[in-house]
């Protein structure tokens, strides 16, 4: 019998994904928008766009590596602190493990024979598993978490860039506008899809967050350059 393979093990680096493309088309797509708003020229607007692209994905990678590690260091901690706990008092530990498939619905007496077997094998990763909830598909992964982000925030600003660079100025606009959108509704499918989800329910909350975000922007960018 083959291994069955699980969408929750794609968590980790789908969570990341989705959320440095879809940060990347956003915040250089509001960008982009904001200064051409304010009436600079196309080139002024291609290099704004670019220096977002380089400080976003850096930010993300920096941000992601950090808050994941974060979690890594507590993750340990916790680890650490079952270990003694193993080491110092089996017993009650072994006990404190069958009550939690005794709460689960097993009965008393093969509560606790699943709880020495699983002991026996790997009384730690039994005990992290099912007392702390951390297993090897859920545990934090800091450097993937980081490099996702960044790949996928570059190649989700790369989006509305080359709309830059193939819009005419007067066009400049309308045409980020209404491709970024695109996009975004692509991103919520693909990661839909990914996820194992229902199509439109995610591709509308990434298209309607994506559009507030740029319509602000937008009209930030106006204002300032009436302004000024």
């Amino acid at each position: 019998m083959g291994k069955e393979n699980h969408l929750v093990g794609r968590i980790g680096w789908l969570r990341a994904a989705v959320l440095g493309a879809n940060d990347g088309i956003v915040s250089t797509a509001s960008l982009i928008l904001g200064v051409a708003s304010a009436a600079a020229d196309k080139g002024e607007v291609l290099l704004a766009g670019v220096a977002g692209l380089v400080a976003g994905a850096m930010s993300m990678a920096a941000g992601e590596y950090v808050s994941v590690s974060s979690q890594s260091d507590t993750e340990h901690a916790d680890l650490a602190r079952e270990k003694r706990e193993l080491e110092d008092d089996p017993a009650f530990e072994r006990e404190e493990l069958a009550q939690l498939y005794v709460a689960r619905g097993v009965d008393v007496s093969l509560a606790r024979q699943v709880a020495d077997q699983l002991m026996m094998k790997d009384a730690l990763g039994a005990h992290a598993r099912d007392e702390l909830g951390i297993s090897e598909v859920t545990a934090a992964r800091p450097v993937q978490a980081a490099m996702a982000s960044a790949a996928t925030f570059t190649i989700g600003a790369s989006a509305p860039l080359a709309l830059v660079l193939v819009s005419p100025r007067e066009w400049l606009l309308p045409a980020v506008s209404a491709g970024s959108l695109v996009f975004l509704a692509v991103l919520g499918m693909v990661g839909a899809v990914a996820g194992g989800a229902g199509v439109l329910k995610p591709t509308v909350r990434v298209a309607f967050w994506g559009a507030l975000a740029m319509a602000v922007t937008s009209a930030i960018g106006a204002l300032v350059g009436t302004v000024v």
